[in-house]
């Protein structure tokens, strides 16, 4: 069931308790809601540990999405790089990231550009390589 497009998580702490319920009625909420770029970064401010789980916001904006994809975190990267939300800038961002597992994933999102996705389909690393021409139907070498 969709929620009102006016119900909005209100404070950093809302979406900490929400996520961390164990109602599954709250956890849809800290999933499916939306929250101002405000709350959103109070949260990553707040609540660090969550910063992955703010990623996994089906309404999270394309702003907080671009912040994340400069997180430390490989789980946090990994976690925006499979957004079909984002812009060029973050899947630029996010295909040239130094971590194998990061690329992969953006060479795997259904809404990477072309030309990138024929750029990490000749990554460096061989399994990044290798799945991304499986995901574009080629024989991987």
């Amino acid at each position: 069931m969709r929620q009102s497009a006016s119900v909005t998580i209100q404070s950093s702490s809302e979406f900490a308790r929400l996520r961390q319920s164990e109602d599954p009625a709250d956890q849809r909420r800290a999933t499916h809601e939306d929250a101002s770029v405000d709350v959103w970064r109070a949260v990553i401010a707040d609540y660090p540990e969550l910063r992955e789980w703010v990623a996994h916001n089906k309404q999270v904006s394309v702003e907080i999405l671009w912040e994340l994809a400069h997180d430390p975190s490989v789980r946090v990267r990994s976690s925006v790089a499979m957004k079909r939300k984002l812009d060029r800038r973050t899947f630029d961002l996010l295909a040239a990231d130094p971590v194998e597992t990061v690329r992969c994933r953006i060479g795997c999102n259904p809404r990477v550009p072309a030309d990138l996705a024929e750029r990490l389909a000749e990554d460096p690393d061989a399994w990044v390589r290798g799945t991304v021409r499986e995901r574009l139907g080629r024989r991987a070498s």
